[in-house]
């Protein structure tokens, strides 16, 4: 019941034949039968030569852009950071409060 079952090995294909069989005498026609005269290969583009000049060149208006993207990114990132901070201070005031309340209540248990 546990033991694997094996093909006979007269079904089994030996390595060097294929279950494939080759095509052959198989030929395709040619797509037209006009001549044409192949297409003139486009003229090389003339490399740009670079004179030491940065390649990213900002006009005025992109780089205004660039400072108050720039801006309202940092406000954005500062106004997360200030929120998480006061989230935490908080629910530290909170527990503290809690922690105060509980002290005194045990203090006026035990007398």
């Amino acid at each position: 019941m546990f033991t694997p079952k094996y093909p006979t090995p007269d079904t089994a294909p030996t390595p060097d034949t294929s279950l494939v069989r080759p095509l052959t005498g198989l030929v395709h026609p040619p797509a037209c039968d006009c001549h044409h005269t192949p297409a003139p290969a486009p003229a090389p583009v003339p490399a740009a030569v670079s004179a030491g000049r940065p390649s990213v060149q900002l006009t005025p208006g992109a780089l205004v852009m660039a400072v108050a993207g720039g801006s309202a990114a940092v406000l954005v990132v500062g106004t997360v950071l200030v929120s998480m901070l006061l989230a935490v201070a908080i629910t530290a005031a909170s527990v503290a409060i809690c922690a105060v309340v509980l002290r005194s209540l045990l203090n006026n248990h035990q007398r």
